[in-house]
């Protein structure tokens, strides 16, 4: 939407990025629904749903901020801070996933960090709604709500695993 943006600016690696973090979130929901137990199913959402989106979101916001930006519509010209930013909370949350699991911290630990993620995506999905209120939103129709929608029900599905997961262990405020 600004001037600034050039067509010389590829959108090629931020959204194979995208695309990316977007397969390997689906995969981990589908191995998470696969599992016998809500626990085991925790588990591979937040190393692919939760750790590897963060990790490959964190490259597509940080290391290819100018062709997130120019997917977007965004001035390219130089580096976003709000880009940034985003970028380093999924990052933050992608390694926190992946320590969880990992290092063995538990179902409560793994739970908190879903739920973080899942808040996060609640409020991103509210600030597509804004956008799409206000006007700002540079699609229109279910081109602008796709996305809005997604993330909602992205945002749901984490956070009913980790709540079902806190339930199945019988953990605070289950048990």
């Amino acid at each position: 939407m600004n001037s600034h943006v050039h067509p010389d600016t590829s959108k090629t690696p931020a959204l194979a990025a995208m695309y990316v973090g977007y397969a390997a979130g689906a995969v981990g929901i589908g191995l998470g629904f696969s599992k016998s137990s809500a626990v085991d199913g925790l588990k591979p959402v937040m190393i692919l749903t939760v750790g590897v989106l963060g990790l490959v979101s964190f490259v597509r916001h940080v290391v290819f901020n100018r062709s997130d930006a120019a997917r977007m519509g965004w001035d390219h010209e130089a580096p976003n801070n709000f880009q940034i930013e985003v970028g380093l909370a999924n990052l933050a949350w992608g390694l926190l996933a992946f320590a969880t699991v990992g290092w063995h911290w538990g179902v409560s630990s793994e739970a908190s960090v879903a739920l973080i993620f899942a808040l996060y995506l609640l409020g991103a999905f509210g600030l597509h709604v804004a956008a799409i209120y206000r006007g700002s939103e540079q699609r229109s129709g279910a081109a602008a709500w796709a996305p809005a929608l997604a993330t909602v029900v992205l945002a749901g599905i984490v956070a009913w695993f980790a709540l079902a997961a806190l339930a199945a262990s019988h953990l605070k405020p289950f048990g």
